[in-house]
């Protein structure tokens, strides 16, 4: 069949339109690139963008970020830095990032203190951090700019000189873990024994009381006293057991620790442990009404709240009166057994305490902080948190589920830091594939050589096969 002018006229009609619509959906595209910015990662660690904490974090920090980077042009260095950086500028738009080349500006370099090339200082407001090279990667971006966002400083103290959970020690029982984690983000951690400094310093932010196992003597508690009434934040961890003399104060608080250990059967069918209980959910308190994680407490006390000051007659100074909520608690299942817990474990009536069971509870109230005058300063909120169990916060078991997540959260509600709290933890994590000078020989001859020169010859052969009919 012969094609007629009329066909050749419509087939070169059909192929003009073909390359016609081909520059417009190119143009249309190249159009959409620039007007409009989507980023898609498919790795499996999401290792090109940043996770879901790196993201919270950089959208709390208010106002500009400056991000100096002395790096020199050699290499792929500054490749490098522009990619981490450009991952929190998609989520904060006024991160900016200027380049100095150590080689062509030497001054400056001294005079900025700079050590190493590739070093990044990270400016907002009047504070600053510094990365280094070697380390630059999502965990401590995050926490520099973490740091940058809390504006004073807040010391946490440990109690120390009764057998308590340490914040310097490293054992199973400690909290050492805990304590690095908090110094990462900006807190600065102390262990002080009331008996080498008979006064709390003024300057403390939170004071912990976790766990102590001998006996606190009369001035201790008198002190400890003297700090709440004076406007103090406290984190008590208490397990089952003695007070060692903190029964006063826990009668100023208005609580009271129930005899025995929480046993929960539901979770006991998950962590094979009668006393380990997960909690799941939380109450509407701003320390954990948003938190998702599950969290596991081991061994831990139930506590019980005394009538509400709110409620009580007008009988005492307004800065006496505290406001007291609960946290989380157990399912109605769960009981304090004040027997054995080992073997077989049943509900005693009578004897032991029904759930539900307070595990966690919050105080506050409005006071005026000391040496400050009231006719000058507005009053702030006091607060305090107890919690029936110590373990969840150890060494052992921060490790847990959203353990870790919880303890942040909770120093961060206690310290007044409420934009950072229920924050998520964990920042993606970097997985590179290191291989060794073999494995990187064998890959660029099989990917580079072999395959194309394998795909090359089996193009040729069908191409002459094809000739040959």
């Amino acid at each position: 069949m012969t094609p007629t002018d009329r066909h050749r006229w419509q087939l070169r009609l059909v192929n003009a339109s073909f390359v016609v619509l081909l520059l417009l959906a190119i143009g249309l595209l190249h159009w959409m690139s620039r007007e409009y910015h989507l980023r898609i990662d498919l790795t499996r660690a999401a290792s090109h963008s940043l996770s879901a904490a790196s993201i919270a974090v950089v959208q709390r920090l208010k106002g500009p970020v400056r991000v100096s980077a002395y790096a020199s042009e050699r290499d792929d260095l500054r490749r490098v830095i522009r990619e981490f950086i450009g991952r929190y500028q998609r989520h904060k738009a006024d991160i900016t990032l200027a380049f100095i080349d150590p080689d062509a500006n030497p001054q400056q370099v001294r005079e900025a203190g700079v050590q190493s090339d590739g070093e990044l200082i990270i400016e907002h407001n009047s504070a600053s951090e510094r990365i280094v090279p070697s380390r630059l990667n999502e965990e401590n971006l995050t926490n520099a700019f973490t740091r940058l966002g809390h504006r004073e400083e807040r010391w946490v103290i440990f109690l120390a000189g009764h057998g308590e959970r340490s914040a310097e020690r490293a054992a199973n029982f400690d909290l050492s873990l805990w304590a690095q984690e908090m110094r990462k983000r900006g807190f600065r951690t102390r262990s002080l024994s009331l008996g080498d400094h008979p006064q709390l310093p003024r300057n403390t932010s939170v004071l912990v009381i976790a766990g102590p196992r001998a006996r606190l003597l009369p001035g201790e508690v008198k002190e400890i006293e003297r700090f709440l009434q004076q406007g103090g934040n406290l984190l008590w961890l208490h397990d089952p057991g003695p007070l060692h003399g903190l029964e006063r104060l826990a009668e100023r608080l208005g609580i009271e620790f129930l005899r025995g250990v929480i046993v929960d059967p539901r979770s006991a069918q998950i962590t094979r442990r009668a006393t380990a209980v997960i909690v799941a959910r939380y109450g509407q308190h701003p320390a954990v009404q948003n938190f998702s994680e599950q969290t596991i407490f081991v061994d831990a006390a139930a506590i019980a709240l005394a009538e509400s000051d709110d409620s009580r007659p007008a009988g005492r100074a307004a800065a006496d009166r505290w406001h007291r909520q609960v946290l989380f608690d157990t399912r109605a299942e769960a009981w304090a057994e004040t027997g054995p817990t080992r073997g077989r474990v049943a509900f005693d009536k009578g004897r032991d305490t029904a759930g539900p069971l307070n595990l966690a509870v919050a105080l506050t109230r409005d006071v005026q902080p000391a040496g400050d005058n009231a006719a000058n300063n507005a009053r702030r909120q006091q607060r305090v948190i107890i919690v029936g169990d110590g373990d969840f916060l150890a060494n052992q078991y921060l490790a847990n589920a959203g353990n870790l997540e919880m303890g942040l959260s909770l120093i961060n509600w206690l310290s007044r830091d409420d934009a950072y709290v229920n924050i998520p933890v964990r920042t993606a994590s970097d997985r590179v594939l290191t291989l060794s000078p073999t494995a990187w020989i064998g890959t660029f001859v099989v990917f580079l050589l072999v395959l194309p020169a394998g795909f090359i010859t089996a193009g040729v052969l069908v191409w002459i096969k094809r000739r040959r009919r």
